[in-house]
């Protein structure tokens, strides 16, 4: 755990820097990543699914953190989910996002004009004199790039993840690929101590249900892998079912 926070720490001091982090559900990449970010001092963006959720929202959302790293200057970080993907046209808009820092016609005319206002101030702060829209534009795009950085949590299982990387190439090439591999030995012995601190047992006995509880885990883990080599079927074995 403490490897990846640091890795999610290092991708968030670069300017411009993004990350792809590829693991199965429950391996705590969405809570490294918000601790990554909390340490780095950065502001958390996520949008929140409902069935009232649409395109319309999805858009609002994107105005939102963009309005923060481009016209206010503040790093921030969005944190996405491929759970979260309600339509595959929103991994189009953080291809897009990825690659060039803006989404196409995301702000209508009457809401471009007060984003280049703020940006118009935001530079005069910085001591840079812009008058023109098309520069305005171009420091907003230019501090988006900088500021936002795109934390993405996907699950390598299934044709999905191998589909989106094939459609958006920017899901790799703009982004720094870190692997949640199964929890180490240790984790599950912290774990399984942590939970079991409560109940009722002896010492002696609660480190032999420790010992069983890791051995359980571990054995379906095992299995998993041969039932995999003789069936040709998958079962995975999430640190959440653990």
């Amino acid at each position: 755990a403490a490897e990846h926070i640091s890795r999610v720490c290092r991708v968030l001091k670069q300017p411009g820097a993004h990350m792809l982090n590829v693991g199965v559900g429950g391996s705590g990449r969405q809570s490294l990543s918000k601790l990554g970010s909390f340490i780095m001092g950065m502001q958390t963006f996520q949008i929140s699914i409902s069935k009232s959720y649409t395109n319309v929202e999805w858009k609002e959302d994107l105005k939102k953190f963009c309005r923060v790293a481009g016209a206010e200057g503040k790093p921030c970080v969005f944190l996405f989910s491929d759970t979260q993907i309600m339509d595959e046209s929103y991994v189009e808009d953080i291809n897009n996002l990825l690659n060039s820092g803006e989404v196409p016609n995301l702000f209508p005319y009457d809401e471009r004009a007060a984003v280049m206002e703020s940006c118009r101030v935001l530079a005069k702060k910085s001591g840079i004199v812009m008058e023109s829209p098309t520069e305005l534009w171009q420091y907003f795009i230019q501090n988006t790039k900088s500021n936002l950085h795109i934390i993405l949590c996907f699950s390598p299982i299934g044709d999905a993840f191998r589909e989106r990387l094939r459609q958006f190439p920017s899901l790799v090439n703009c982004c720094t690929i870190d692997w949640y591999k199964e929890w180490p030995n240790d984790a599950l012995e912290a774990v399984a101590y942590k939970v079991l601190a409560d109940v009722d047992v002896t010492a002696e006995d609660r480190t032999k249900l420790m010992e069983m509880c890791k051995t359980f885990h571990s054995s379906v883990r095992t299995l998993s892998a041969e039932y995999l080599a003789k069936e040709g079927r998958y079962n995975y074995v999430t640190p959440t079912s653990y």
